[in-house]
């Protein structure tokens, strides 16, 4: 790989195939006890994300090392670097997960995440305030950065004072909320994004559906605060899933895993509403969701490695 050069074309946003996946395996493990699913299956597909998880963020650090030019490229991309951050949500993600399992580890992990997450959010959120931007450069993507901030809470309530969840919780919403606002109106008044920046307007639901999540965690139940988020997460789904038939027509990116994680999310959160509320509707849908995200990473997983057979990926731009 280093030879034939794709190692320096290797793309940062192989880090959304790792979240998609690490995603994945937390709905399973979430599923276990609702679909009474064997549960020697999570260790296995949690073991599968680690693999995946290691070699592809192995990887992308041998690009850092060996092509420091092409690296240092991506990082001051100013859509590219967005994507650094899908690092702090991957281990933020594995704290959650390793929680009921191992609550030290859990701990380290989360202290991992919560620190690459402030790192990024220090290093991206004043690029925005103080450099010089086209609002043509603007796509969901964006949200990458700030869905992090919203994620901590979900362990961190476990593992520190709560209100450095709470610090975390509210630096994300608020910028969620300027982010949303900017986002559509470059959507709605301006040329339509790239081609391959289509799939990230599943981004536009995942961090209601978060922040949903981790407001359960900060108040201890379902508030109509709470609610509000989470509706406005099934909301902005059912609208973009209405249109489906525009993301059928486009060439594969590896920018289509960016369909997984808000399901992710949105499953979750539904899982959660339904263990909190009892109602049956919501069981129903965390099924139905769980189904459509099954279907969505095996299509996924079978469209990249037809990409990578055909060395269609980690190619020059």
């Amino acid at each position: 790989m280093i030879k034939d050069g794709r190692l320096k074309n290797f793309q940062i946003s192989f880090l959304a195939l790792v979240l998609g996946i690490v995603g994945f395996a937390l709905v399973v493990q979430k599923m276990t006890g609702i679909l009474n699913l064997n549960e020697a299956i999570f260790p296995v597909i949690l073991n599968i994300s680690l693999l995946v998880s290691t070699v592809i963020i192995g990887l992308y650090l041998l690009k850092a090392i060996f092509y420091s030019k092409e690296f240092l490229a991506d990082f001051n991309h100013p859509i590219r670097v967005n994507f650094f951050p899908l690092l702090a949500k991957i281990l933020l993600i594995y704290s959650v997960m390793y929680y009921p399992i191992n609550a030290q580890i859990s701990k380290h992990v989360w202290i991992a995440g919560t620190a690459v997450q402030l790192l990024f959010s220090l290093i991206i959120i004043p690029r925005w305030l103080f450099g010089k931007y086209d609002i043509k450069q603007i796509n969901p993507s964006w949200f990458i950065p700030i869905v992090g901030s919203v994620m901590v809470p979900i362990a961190g309530i476990h593992h520190f004072h709560h209100d450095l969840s709470w610090f975390f919780f509210s630096s994300g919403l608020i910028w969620w909320l300027l982010l949303f606002v900017m986002v559509i109106y470059r959507i709605i008044f301006h040329p339509p994004v790239k081609e391959k920046f289509l799939p990230t307007f599943y981004i536009l639901f995942a961090p209601p559906a978060i922040a949903f999540i981790s407001s359960v965690k900060l108040l201890g139940e379902v508030t109509a605060f709470g609610k509000i988020l989470y509706f406005i997460s099934l909301f902005m789904f059912i609208i973009i899933f209405s249109r489906s038939y525009m993301f059928r027509k486009i060439k594969f990116y590896l920018s289509w895993w960016a369909y997984s994680f808000p399901i992710v999310a949105l499953t979750v959160a539904t899982i959660l509403m339904f263990h909190e509320t009892h109602l049956s509707f919501y069981k129903h849908l965390s099924l139905g969701l769980s189904g459509f995200l099954v279907l969505m990473v095996g299509y996924l997983i079978f469209r990249t490695g037809k990409a990578i057979s055909k060395k269609d990926l980690c190619i020059e731009e």
